[in-house]
């Protein structure tokens, strides 16, 4: 799946407050930024942040991308999974709560979480929690996170 851009134009002051406070505790990758821009596309619209991609709308809601969360401390939720779920979760699979070693407390359903391997603490993807994060730990089966966004999909790949 190709992403095909449409337009791109410079956000206003408005529109950059509203975008901080959908993003939450990620609102910061928009702090103090010179130029901010929506680049509106197909299937989903990015917001540039000096001309980087740091913020990807989808279904109309905004998600740091895991470009953002290297290239910016990023202070959000975290869950941790061991190093045998991540061949699963840069393949784009759900996080499942058996392969979770580790949540933030706090973490609550609806939450964007960021996951993180537990060996380097590298961001391997971005996703939408669906349980808080103590059931996360607790858990041997089931769907913990639904995965939105990973290392080696066409969000990753993607360049302006």
């Amino acid at each position: 799946m190709a992403i095909k851009v449409k337009k791109r134009n410079f956000l206003k002051k408005k529109k950059i407050k509203q975008i901080k406070s959908e993003l939450g505790e990620y609102g910061g990758l928009l702090e103090n930024k010179k130029k901010v821009e929506i680049l509106e596309a197909e299937p989903n619209s990015f917001i540039l942040v000096d001309g980087e991609p740091y913020i990807i709308m989808i279904d109309d809601k905004a998600f740091p991308t895991l470009k953002a969360a290297l290239a910016n401390e990023i202070d959000g939720k975290k869950v941790t999974v061991d190093m045998g779920a991540i061949r699963f979760v840069t393949n784009g699979a759900d996080i499942m709560s058996p392969g979770i070693v580790a949540a933030d407390d706090g973490i609550e359903p609806g939450d964007i979480v960021l996951i993180i391997d537990e060996t380097h603490g590298k961001p391997l993807a971005v996703g939408v929690s669906l349980i808080t994060g103590e059931e996360m730990v607790e858990n041997d089966s089931g769907k913990a996170v639904e995965t939105k966004h990973y290392v080696g999909d066409d969000i990753w790949n993607f360049e302006v």
